[in-house]
């Protein structure tokens, strides 16, 4: 018996989903980008966000084969600004999966926090999709503790749930 799978696209799609709606609500409440936040050594949520964006571009770009973006030069002063990286990220997903690549080969890439390791190419696009949708998580229950609700089913369930 065959067993149930997810694919690239449709986690890819799970974090555009999610991204979208926290664009909106950034942009509705920009006051997150200064609450305070200590997830990932950041001082606020627009830090955590940056965080969020630059790991998505950072692994992007290294799957497409080229050099990894400066992260500090990575904006996060705006929603605009944060999910024009999202977005440049997940234009480099969809590019490298129209290619026909060796999603089993091992790449070598330079970390931040762990130095230089080896993993395949599915293994570093699978954490970049998943380590942003972990980190959204954490902001909605930060945001909620200063009282804004995102207001929005985030688990994967509600990809495909409806109501009877």
């Amino acid at each position: 018996m065959a067993q149930p799978t997810l694919s690239a696209e449709e986690i890819l799609a799970w974090l555009e989903k999610t991204s979208t709606n926290w664009h909106a609500l950034v942009e509705s409440h920009p006051e997150i980008l200064n609450l305070p936040c200590d997830v990932r050594e950041v001082s606020n949520a627009g830090g955590l966000l940056q965080h969020i964006v630059a790991v998505e571009l950072r692994y992007a770009e290294r799957l497409v084969g080229l050099p990894a973006s400066d992260y500090a030069a990575i904006a996060f002063d705006s929603a605009g600004a944060i999910f024009a990286t999202h977005q440049r990220a997940v234009d480099l997903f969809r590019e490298q999966l129209e290619t026909d690549v060796d999603w089993n080969e091992q790449m070598e890439y330079m970390t931040r926090s762990m130095g230089l390791l080896r993993s395949s190419r599915k293994a570093v696009l699978f954490h970049a999709m998943l380590h942003s949708i972990r980190h959204y998580a954490q902001l909605a229950t930060l945001v909620r503790q200063y009282g804004i609700s995102p207001g929005w089913p985030m688990d994967y369930l509600f990809m495909d749930a409806e109501r009877v």
